[in-house]
């Protein structure tokens, strides 16, 4: 059996075991039993999670790659949707998932070939459940794994920059081409790797600190004066020399100086 790959769900499947390992041996051997392996397709990258860690889930939305893992990865006593002590298979998406529920709050590594149309909104869930998300890591379209690593001070540098470097360490590890994909898509791909940070909490409101960074970066070609209008800012608090900058010119460090700037000023 073959899975047809289906451009609805945005499928590309890999079919490179030297890649498939390589990506699977970005994962650490920090202090976790559970990975989470989203979108496996056909188990390229499945195999060698297996190899490596004690506990694999994988999520998979298409019924018929579900079909194809059940009868590629013939587990004793597995059964759809239920858990093994080593390998479970979850048929749903993950972005309607409840996360918690899943893993029962235990410390799960994610990982996987993500389709590239959802695999900003993976990671924005992966920062909101950070508490027991560890490490991340996995391929996306170049361009966005570039981003996700990038520093300030480069045009690539946004949003998803800043929110995901405020809680984990990101590193951009290696560039994928389009033809050891079946069927190739149109761009390179990148692998990066998220380990989280020891301290994964701000000083500062974190529900301000995304309004902070999401309006600032909607017009990033402003100094922070001018793009920050709607916070209603003090005319003292518009001279601090912070809001002669531009978005794209502040770390993460400075981004939460920002918010606190303004949460002092509007209380």
């Amino acid at each position: 059996m073959t899975v047809r790959a289906k451009k609805h769900l945005g499928q590309h499947f890999l079919n490179d075991e030297n890649i498939a390992k390589k990506i699977a041996d970005t994962l650490t051997e920090k202090g976790y039993d559970n990975v989470l392996e989203i979108g496996p397709g056909m188990g390229v990258l499945t195999k060698y999670l297996l190899e490596k860690k004690p506990k694999v889930t994988v999520m998979e939305l298409d019924s018929e790659s579900v079909t194809y893992l059940q009868e590629t990865f013939p587990v004793e006593h597995i059964k759809l949707n239920t858990s093994s002590e080593k390998f479970t298979i979850i048929e749903g998406d993950f972005l309607k998932k409840n996360f918690t529920e899943i893993f029962n709050q235990q410390q799960v590594a994610i990982i996987g070939n993500f389709p590239y149309n959802i695999s900003s909104q993976i990671v924005f869930k992966a920062i909101e459940n950070r508490e027991f998300v560890p490490e991340f890591s996995g391929m996306f379209q170049k361009e966005v794994a570039q981003r996700i690593a990038e520093k300030e001070g480069n045009k690539t540098y946004g949003i998803l920059s800043v929110l995901t470097q405020a809680f984990y360490d990101a590193e951009y590890l290696f560039t994928v081409p389009p033809s050891v994909f079946n069927p190739p898509p149109k761009v390179d791909s990148g692998v990066i790797r998220l380990i989280r940070k020891e301290n994964y909490t701000l000083p500062v409101d974190e529900k301000l600190f995304f309004r902070v960074v999401k309006t600032a970066f909607n017009q990033r070609r402003k100094m922070l004066r001018s793009s920050l209008k709607s916070f209603n800012l003090s005319d003292s608090l518009k001279e601090d020399p912070i809001f002669a900058m531009r978005p794209e010119q502040l770390s993460v460090q400075r981004f939460i100086e920002l918010t606190q700037k303004i949460a002092q000023d509007n209380s």
